[in-house]
C-alpha cells in the first residue's frame, strides 16, 4: 500500500522561466498594411507623380529641342529618378522608426558635410552652386537636408524636451539648423533655407515651444533676412520684384510677365494637352519653378485647381495621420513633413500667380530635379509608415525648464513634517 502511495504522488514542479524578449534585429520590418489614411496617402502621391510626370514630358518640350535632344528625353531622365524614388518610399516604409530617429544626428552632420562639398566642389548652374556632380545624377545635398531636419528636430525633442525653453540652450541645440541654412543661403538659395526655418519652427512651435521664443526667433530670422537683402542687391531686386513686376518686364519681372501671360491664355479649359506656346523659348524653366504655369496653359483654370485639390488632399490625409500617431515623436516628424510639402506647394503656387517673390522653391511631385523628388517620396514612405506604427511614448512637451530653481529645490533641507492625529472629542464630566 506504501509503494502504490508513493507512487500516486505528483512529481514536483519545475519552475517555469518567463521567455526572454526577443531583440529585434534589423533595420527594416516587413511592409505594413492595412491603414486607410496610409491607402489614401498612396493614392494621393501616386494622382501627383503621375501628373506631374505627364506635365514635365510637356513642359520640357521646347528646351530638350533646344539642346538637340527628343521631345521625351527629359521625360526618360524624370521616369528613371521616378523609379528610384519610389525605392526611397519602398525602404522608407519598412524602415525602423525608431532606429531611424536615433541616426538623426548623424544624417544632420552629413547634410552639412554635403553643404560644404558644394561649397567646395560644387556645380554652377544659373548663377547657383547647388549640386554635386556624381555623374549618374546631379545630387543637391540642400533638398537632403530638409529631411535631415525633419529627423533632427524630433530626435531634440525626444532626448531635450526639458532644456528647448531656455534660450541659450534652444540656441546650442538647434545650431546645426541654422548652420545649415547658412550655408544653403551662400549657395544662393534663399528659398530653401527658408522652407527649413518653416520646418524648424513649426516642428518646435507643436512641440510646445514658447510664444516668447517663438516671436523672438521669427524677429531674429527676419532681422538676417533683411541684412542678406541687403548685402546683396541683386537678390533683393528679384525677391522685390513681385511688387512691381510691370517696373522692369525685360528684367527682374519678365518671369512673372510671361507666367501671367500663360495662364490667362489657357482661360478655363485650357489649350490642350501638349500645346503649349509659353514653352518654346518664351517661360524660363518651364518644367522646373513654372511648371505650374504650364499646367494652367494647357489645360485651364480646371487643371490648375485639379493640382489644387491634390495638394489638400495631401495636406489633410497628412494631418490625419499625425492626429492618429500616438508616438509623439513620430507625430512631430508627420508634421515637419507636412510643413514641407504644403509650405512648398503654396509658395511655388504663390510665386508663379505673382503674390510672393520668385524664390527658386519646387512644386512638390511636379518639377523636375531628381534629388527633390526622391526625397520627396522618402517622406512619403515615411507619412505611411507613421500611420501604421501603434507605439506609445510619455508627454515630450517642451516647457518652462529653470536649472536652478530645479536644483534648489533638490538641495533644499526639508523639515519632517508633523502629522496631527485627530483626537477623540471631550465629554463634559457633568453628563456622567
Amino acid at each position: 500500500m506504501k509503494t502504490r502511495e508513493r507512487s500516486r504522488v505528483a512529481p514536483a514542479r519545475e519552475s517555469v522561466r518567463a521567455p526572454k524578449p526577443q531583440r529585434v534585429r534589423g533595420f527594416l520590418h516587413p511592409l505594413p498594411r492595412g491603414n486607410a489614411a496610409g491607402r489614401v496617402l498612396l493614392m494621393v502621391t501616386t494622382a501627383l507623380v503621375i501628373f506631374g510626370t505627364i506635365f514635365v514630358a510637356s513642359a520640357s518640350e521646347g528646351q530638350a529641342a533646344a539642346n538637340g535632344g527628343t521631345a521625351f528625353s527629359t521625360m526618360v531622365h524624370d521616369v528613371a529618378y521616378l523609379c528610384l524614388g519610389m525605392f526611397a518610399l519602398y525602404v522608407a516604409a519598412r524602415v525602423r522608426l525608431d532606429r531611424l530617429v536615433k541616426c538623426a544626428p548623424l544624417l544632420v552632420v552629413g547634410g552639412l558635410f554635403l553643404l560644404l562639398a558644394v561649397k567646395a566642389i560644387g556645380v554652377t548652374t544659373n548663377g547657383g552652386k547647388r549640386w554635386l556632380n556624381l555623374h549618374l545624377i546631379n545630387l543637391q545635398p540642400s533638398e537632403l537636408f530638409k529631411l535631415s531636419t525633419v529627423l533632427f528636430i524630433a530626435w531634440l525633442v525626444l532626448h531635450h524636451h526639458d532644456e528647448l525653453n531656455n534660450w541659450k540652450q534652444l540656441a546650442v541645440w538647434t545650431a546645426p539648423v541654422w548652420l545649415g541654412c547658412g550655408l544653403i543661403v551662400l549657395e544662393p538659395d534663399i528659398g530653401t533655407s527658408s522652407v527649413v526655418l518653416v520646418i524648424a519652427v513649426s516642428t518646435l512651435a507643436v512641440a510646445g515651444l514658447s510664444r516668447r521664443l517663438l516671436v523672438s526667433v521669427v524677429v531674429l530670422t527676419g532681422f538676417a533676412v533683411g541684412a542678406y537683402l541687403l548685402t546683396s542687391p541683386y537678390s533683393a531686386k528679384r525677391f522685390f520684384s513681385f511688387l512691381h513686376p510691370n517696373s522692369d518686364l525685360a528684367g527682374s519681372g519678365y518671369q512673372l510677365l510671361q507666367s501671367r501671360i500663360g495662364l490667362g491664355a489657357g482661360g478655363v479649359t485650357g489649350l490642350g494637352l501638349g500645346h503649349s506656346r509659353e514653352k518654346w523659348g518664351l517661360l524660363p524653366n518651364p518644367h522646373t519653378d513654372f511648371i505650374f504655369s504650364i499646367v494652367g496653359e494647357e489645360l485651364g483654370l480646371i487643371g490648375t485647381l485639379a493640382v489644387i485639390a491634390l495638394f489638400i488632399a495631401f495636406l489633410m490625409v497628412s494631418v490625419r495621420i499625425a492626429q492618429q500617431c500616438s508616438n509623439q515623436v513620430y507625430r512631430l516628424v508627420a508634421v515637419g513633413i507636412t510643413t514641407w510639402i504644403a509650405v512648398e506647394a503654396l509658395i511655388n503656387i504663390s510665386s508663379v500667380v505673382g503674390w510672393w517673390a520668385v524664390t527658386g522653391v519646387p512644386l512638390p511631385f511636379f518639377s523636375y530635379g531628381g534629388t527633390a523628388l526622391i526625397t520627396e517620396l522618402c517622406a512619403v514612405g515615411l507619412l505611411y509608415n507613421i500611420a501604421h506604427d501603434r507605439s506609445r511614448t510619455d508627454d515630450l512637451t517642451i516647457r518652462e525648464y529653470r536649472l536652478t530653481n530645479f536644483r534648489q529645490s533638490l538641495e533644499r533641507p526639508r523639515s519632517p513634517r508633523t502629522v496631527q492625529r485627530s483626537r477623540p472629542p471631550r465629554r463634559d464630566p457633568r453628563s456622567y
